[in-house]
């Protein structure tokens, strides 16, 4: 409670007082020479008249909406009863700056306002002073501490200062701005503006042009800012540069040989070739040296003529000395015959073929890639396995082994497996085969089913290579060409299928698709060595039927020896892939 209370008091308070002040719009008000502008004083209530006193006027203004008297002010603001009296000034005097003064009549009282009325004055133009003081010539010495300050005089309001050097931003270092208010003889109030700037002198510095510029509110694009300029001259000796070169000489003709150096003051220049000294404005030998000629700027072009250029000319080192009263400098040049200095970068059309190279052999990399794992192109026939000259050796002592046994062909997701006859009647469940003679076993070939989906065991698809409709499985012609040819006396059969790579099969891990001229040609070559076996077989002598065993029991047992030495299976390749 005790808190509405406050603010309700604090809101009584602040009416009381604004009606009893009077409010001003705006409380300063900067002005050019000739500009218009409104000043306008507000009270809470309603004014019973106007009065403005404005400096540099004669008389006071009684100003009312209903009327205007005097040319060039009117009456400003929303009438009198909403208590507000203002005042239109058309074009503003050098003479109207000061405090303009309003007058409000209200309830048999008169209250007043100011407003700070300036009307700008331009200062007059900078200048530069020198604090530290160059020669009797006018120069600076390398390395000296320069400092200079800029004086903006006489403005209203005061100006700001910024520094430049050839018309760039100093970047030096400078001091606090200072305003100096400075009265004239009329009791006009002026300022006057005061900033320094120093930082020690290079050779860089010299021939350049410091600017003191000011800035001020009565600068617009018609009347742009005033400024003031120094040329700094800076005396130093020749200056150091890297190695030059001279490219595209004409050998058996006179070679030029420039050189541009800075020094101040003039430098005087020798050559010193190999050992040959040649002095400005001399000649030795071939070798003629020019007097250095000023080009601007401190900036001297050095000439050496060397008449027919040979190619041992190209191979010397030409070393130049420029003095003068501050110092000695050398410098290094190398000439050469070429048309240009070689590029320590690549253009841009070595650029653009490297990435092209680069794309190129990625495309063909991604491309072998896909091929190989999908099976395509050069990849689309699989290789196929060869027994190693290990496996050979098995082989071979397996047939001393087993002489005149006949081999099985055992169909796998890989290829086809060579059985030995042992082997073959485990397969088939049985010994010696019946209806062939006791001497003869049956020849078997164990077939594994195709239905079966062996694609996961062997991470392969059995069936993965491309297929031809006027081509049939390898695996089927040899199967095929394998059983025509196999005889219970051929020994050579054995060693025809476990030498598949007679007939010129290309290696290949899993089962393919052969052409159909490739299959014919490999049939033929089959029967022929199918029928040399046969002939081979022919040839051999009959075989000696064996002897009846008068000692049964001792027959029993070499019967159960040798059937254990026939289950013992010499030790044979694990797969002939085809």
């Amino acid at each position: 409670m005790s808190r509405i209370v406050f603010v309700f008091l604090a809101a009584i308070l602040a009416d009381a007082l604004s009606f009893g002040q009077v409010n001003v719009e705006p409380n300063t008000a900067l002005l050019n020479e000739g500009d218009r502008t409104e000043l306008l004083c507000r009270y809470g209530r309603a004014i019973n008249y106007c009065r403005i006193e404005i400096p540099g006027e004669q008389k006071v203004l009684n100003l009312s909406p209903n009327w205007s008297k005097t040319p060039g002010f009117t009456y400003y603001g929303s009438g009198l009863n909403a208590g507000q009296c203002g005042v239109s000034i058309e074009r503003v005097k050098a003479s109207n700056n000061g405090q303009v003064k309003c007058s409000l009549g209200v309830e048999g009282e008169e209250l007043s306002g100011t407003i700070d009325l300036v009307v700008a004055l331009r200062p007059q133009q900078p200048i530069i002073e020198l604090i530290s003081k160059p020669n009797r010539d006018g120069f600076f010495s390398e390395n000296t501490e320069f400092h200079a300050r800029c004086s903006v005089r006489d403005g209203r309001p005061a100006a700001n200062i910024s520094w430049y050097i050839d018309n760039m931003p100093a970047n030096k270092r400078t001091s606090p701005l200072q305003v100096v208010a400075t009265p004239t003889h009329d009791n006009v109030e002026l300022s006057t503006s005061v900033q320094d700037i120093q930082w020690p002198l290079t050779a860089d510095d010299s021939n350049r042009k410091l600017v003191c510029r000011s800035h001020h509110q009565t600068d617009r694009e018609s009347v742009p800012p005033q400024e003031a300029a120094y040329i700094i001259n800076v005396r130093y000796a020749p200056v150091h540069q890297p190695e030059a070169s001279v490219y595209g000489l004409y050998l058996e003709h006179t070679a030029i040989v420039n050189i541009t150096i800075r020094a101040s003051p003039p430098p005087t220049i020798e050559w010193n070739i190999d050992g040959t000294i040649v002095s400005q404005g001399r000649t030795e030998g071939r070798y003629s040296a020019y007097e250095p000629q000023y080009v601007g700027n401190d900036e001297y072009n050095v000439t050496l003529a060397i008449a027919g250029l040979t190619l041992e000319d190209t191979t010397k080192t030409y070393n130049l000395r420029a003095s003068n009263e501050l110092g000695t400098t050398d410098y290094h040049v190398r000439i050469s015959s070429s048309s240009k200095p070689p590029s320590s970068s690549l253009d841009v059309a070595a650029i653009v073929g490297i990435v092209v190279a680069v794309a190129v052999l990625v495309l063909i990399v991604l491309l072998i890639l896909f091929a190989r794992a999908t099976g395509r192109w050069c990849f689309g026939g699989k290789s196929i396995k060869t027994p190693t000259n290990e496996t050979e050796k098995q082989l071979d002592s397996g047939n001393a082994a087993h002489h005149g046994q006949n081999v099985a062909l055992l169909e796998t997701p890989n290829g086809i497996t060579l059985l030995g006859a042992s082997k073959t009647r485990e397969a088939n469940g049985n010994g010696n085969g019946n209806g062939h003679g006791q001497n003869h076993e049956r020849f078997s070939v164990e077939r594994r089913v195709h239905d079966e989906d062996d694609s996961f065991e062997y991470g392969t698809d059995r069936e993965s290579s491309v297929y031809n409709p006027t081509t049939k499985p390898l695996r089927n012609v040899l199967m095929g060409q394998a059983a025509e040819a196999a005889t219970p006396d051929s020994d050579t059969d054995t060693d025809l299928l476990q030498r598949g790579n007679q007939l010129g099969i290309p290696e290949s891990r899993f089962s393919r698709w052969l052409p159909k001229d490739q299959r014919e040609l490999l049939e033929k070559q089959a029967k022929l060595l199918s029928g040399r076996s046969q002939a081979v077989a022919k040839a051999a002598p009959p075989a000696t039927p064996p002897k009846p065993n008068k000692h049964p029991q001792a027959a029993t047992t070499t019967t159960t020896a040798t059937t254990t030495a026939m289950m013992t299976t010499p030790r044979l390749p694990q797969e002939t892939e085809i």
